[in-house]
């Protein structure tokens, strides 16, 4: 199975008008898997935009339709929430039908730069949350609100560790290989400590600033 060239038959089959279209995702990329899907950013002239998912040729299908003022949003707002799913997908993207310009190039600078720099509110909520978790973590005497808390601080560990130290944020099998950019030895650390995170914990708030509960206020 060929994914451009199937990807490239849906487009012209459902989107013949686009302004253009790419092919994106780990099934262009090293992360590619028996169950990749097709992920396919498509740009019309106007419309409402949406997402849809399907199946092709024996693909599953991810379509993110978009028209220039909301792509420009999303842009935008992944920017300021520190998560820039829309850009990774641009940047790296196989052009399927027309020619998006330089906006993949702008996409890739924006990602080489990071992020924007935290506010003092925002590493004081960052700092704040994690001292929360942790605190309810120690004290938790329940097997399954420990159970919850340790899942709960296990991923909170990760977030606050690339936000603290400048770097993009994301979910699920973006978070690791966020944290594996960032920082190898720290990354398998975080893989090690699942069952008990509050050690690695307590290193990465220090790192970050150190605990907050007096005082704070939001």
């Amino acid at each position: 199975m060929d994914p451009v060239a199937d990807a490239r038959d849906l487009v012209a089959a459902r989107f013949p008008g686009a302004v253009w279209a790419l092919l994106t995702g780990s099934v262009v990329g090293p992360h590619r898997t028996a169950g990749s899907d097709l992920d396919i950013v498509v740009l019309l002239a106007d419309g409402p935009g949406y997402r849809e998912s399907l199946r092709f040729r024996g693909w599953p299908v991810e379509l993110f339709v978009q028209t220039p003022e909301k792509l420009a949003e999303y842009l935008r707002r992944e920017h300021a929430a520190r998560k820039p799913s829309t850009h990774r997908m641009i940047a790296h993207g196989v052009p399927l039908l027309g020619d998006p310009g330089d906006l993949p190039q702008r996409c890739a600078r924006v990602l080489a730069e990071g992020p924007p720099p935290l506010t003092g509110a925002e590493r004081d909520r960052l700092r704040y949350g994690l001292t929360d978790l942790l605190d309810d973590h120690t004290y938790a005497v329940d097997p399954g609100e420990r159970a919850v808390l340790t899942a709960a601080l296990w991923t909170e560990v990760a977030r606050t560790a690339l936000l603290a130290g400048g770097r993009w944020l994301s979910h699920g099998k973006w978070l690791l290989r966020e944290l594996r950019e960032f920082d190898p030895q720290l990354a398998e650390r975080w893989l090690a400590a699942r069952d008990d995170p509050s050690a690695l914990a307590a290193e990465v708030l220090d790192r970050a600033g150190g605990p907050l509960f007096e005082g704070y206020r939001a």
